[in-house]
């Protein structure tokens, strides 16, 4: 049997908790206010995944190694499936106007749609939909 863990939480450094938060509101996430304060917050992305958004210095207790700052170096690409094209571009427009920047341009594949932005930190995040193979015509 494969492993399948039954929730997924990823850990992301922030700078400041308060407007990363703020930020990520206004694309339309919301929080799991049982698990916030000073140093961390359990961001809901959907029932079983999670980004939990702790405040540099706490972050660093978890690990031995150097912090990326994300605005210079990339260490991963978070992506998003979303149900249809529309969507996508409704989530990049709403960070880009929370304050967020363009990471790459929207790319049409035919059977699938992606558009990138940065949130405040510097992480990226790919907003995609992609077409039910079954439903696609060659």
């Amino acid at each position: 049997m494969a492993f399948q863990p039954s929730k997924t939480f990823i850990n992301m450094p922030v700078k400041d908790l308060k407007k990363t938060m703020d930020f990520f509101k206004q694309i339309g996430f919301e929080f799991n206010m049982q698990f916030t304060d000073e140093n961390a917050t359990s961001m809901i992305i959907n029932d079983n995944t999670f980004a939990m958004l702790l405040v540099e210095p706490f972050f660093q207790s978890f690990t031995n190694k150097e912090l990326v700052d994300a605005t210079k170096s990339t260490e991963m690409l978070i992506a998003l499936s979303v149900d249809n094209r529309a969507e996508v571009d409704e989530i990049v427009n709403k960070a880009l106007a929370a304050g967020g920047t363009p990471s790459n341009d929207a790319q049409d594949y035919g059977h699938m749609y992606s558009w990138s932005f940065q949130d405040i930190n510097g992480h990226i995040w790919e907003v995609f939909h992609m077409e039910d193979p079954e439903n696609h015509q060659a």
